[in-house]
């Protein structure tokens, strides 16, 4: 349909994907700002366990920022006419939207620091937002991946399974 509007392409091109674009950048400064300075001091004074997940924590949260950070240039290059989609495809492929390990359950995460811990909450957070925005703009990849995602292809394949039927 020619009418149909697509409000991921909409909100792409908006001011609000310019507002998500500085957050985004905003948090990507803050965290440096903080596992340098002062995270630093606070991971010095934790428990073992807890430095140990503070460690590991920290790691991802500067590679779950530096993907994103990545993914919103790129756009922010699209949305200026500086690269082409195609480009912008072949770009992605480089850049990790994966979730991660949830650590909130390790019973050290509470001896974590509450800036800290509020910097892993926001940058999850924008990761679910450009996860979605994403997926919306650029689909999935592969018929594999839609199908593995559609619902009712995940039932029809159990039931085929069950009823010893086979794929066509």
């Amino acid at each position: 349909m020619s009418n149909t509007v697509n409000l991921a392409e909409k909100f792409a091109h908006s001011d609000k994907f310019k507002k998500l674009f500085q957050d985004g950048m905003s948090l990507v400064e803050e965290s440096a700002a903080y596992l340098d300075g002062p995270g630093r001091d606070n991971a010095k004074g934790l428990p073992r366990v807890s430095a140990m997940l503070y460690g590991s924590e920290s790691m991802r949260l500067t590679t779950r920022l530096m993907q994103l950070a990545s993914w919103l240039l790129l756009q922010r290059a699209v949305n200026e006419g500086e690269m082409s989609r195609d480009q912008i495809l072949e770009e992605k492929k480089k850049i990790r939207l994966e979730e991660t390990n949830d650590s909130s359950g390790n019973q050290a995460w509470n001896d974590l620091p509450v800036e800290f811990i509020e910097l892993v909450t926001r940058s999850l957070a924008l990761q679910n937002r450009v996860m979605t925005l994403d997926a919306e703009l650029y689909g999935h990849t592969t018929q594999e991946e839609v199908i593995s995602t559609n619902p009712v292809s995940q039932q029809i394949d159990l039931l085929s399974t069950a009823f010893g039927a086979t794929k066509q």
